[in-house]
């Protein structure tokens, strides 16, 4: 297991740990990695939690943002390798004058504060055996032939390309472009996205030397055969491309942000309120998330 430290408030993590063993060790981030071994570091926040399982609360807000900016701050600054957020409950957020989507956005808004120049983040749903790309992502159905552009597909896949690269260690890596319509399009008669929007951007990929291929139709591109035949699989819309990595691997599978000037994964579930404070949660893919993070350190490491 690569060592980490949880940024929290202590006084919540020994009260849930207290029917259990695991002795917890509050450190600094440049401590963590010695205690790992024997204890669970805790780097603490300054803000206190409400310990309410399964209802989130508006008060725990300040400590759920703070955990944040100092994950990333001690990202940047070199005291960590990556960040690795777990779910977060966006309504009490808001609720709290939270302005931001999510963490995605939250995450690239704060690298720019630290210096970094804009970035856009592509989400990479990161299994055993798929890797898949949303190009839109979370936009109503009807709305993504409108989002799609030749240029929006472009630009994902270079950047999913360089990732794969260089934090994922692949030499040339390859790339399956998904249609959008039933059958890509059936050359036209289902649609002309395919022809007109997707096509013209495997031919921009292929030209750029990045090894492409594609408009693909999407329910022949995901089984094992085909999937042997590239590294990422880039999707026109959030299910087309969450549907198959979560059915291949639910639990195994994680959420990678791409395009980033730092490395940070997250489980590929959410809250699960409905589960909280009863001891049955999985934790397969937090850890899978917090294996990943150290595996692409380690690489980017390698190919810097």
């Amino acid at each position: 297991m690569p060592a980490f430290y949880l940024l929290a408030d202590p006084d919540l993590i020994q009260s849930r740990a207290g029917s259990s063993s695991l002795p917890i060790a509050i450190v600094t981030p440049e401590d963590a990695e010695a205690r790992f071994s024997v204890a669970l570091p805790i780097v603490p926040l300054v803000s206190k939690l409400v310990d309410t399982p399964g209802s989130p609360d508006r008060a725990n807000a300040a400590g759920i943002i703070e955990s944040i900016d100092r994950a990333l701050a001690d990202t940047l600054s070199g005291r960590a390798a990556a960040v690795v957020t777990c779910p977060i409950a966006k309504k009490p957020l808001y609720d709290a004058g939270f302005r931001f989507p999510g963490h995605t956005e939250y995450l690239a808004h704060l690298a720019v504060t630290h210096g970094h120049a804009p970035a856009m983040p592509v989400m990479m749903l990161a299994g055993p055996d798929l890797r898949a790309v949303p190009v839109t992502i979370h936009i109503a159905l009807a709305e993504v032939p409108k989002a799609l552009s030749t240029d929006l597909i472009v630009r994902t896949a270079a950047i999913t390309a360089d990732d794969l690269h260089n934090r994922f260690g692949i030499a040339k890596p390859r790339l399956a472009i998904s249609g959008l319509n039933p059958h890509a399009g059936e050359g036209g008669a289902m649609g002309r996205e395919d022809e007109d929007i997707i096509l013209p951007a495997v031919l921009a990929l292929q030209r750029q030397g990045i090894d492409s291929f594609g408009p693909l139709p999407a329910d022949t591109m995901f089984h094992a055969r085909a999937r042997a035949t590239y590294d990422a699989a880039l999707c026109m819309y959030h299910d087309q491309a969450l549907i198959p990595a979560k059915a291949l691997a639910f639990d195994e599978t994680v959420n990678v942000t791409l395009g980033l000037p730092f490395i940070r994964t997250s489980p590929d579930h959410g809250t699960a309120f409905d589960v909280a404070g009863k001891g049955v949660a999985r934790c397969d893919s937090l850890v899978a998330a917090l294996k990943l993070a150290r595996q692409l350190a380690d690489n980017e490491a390698t190919t810097a």
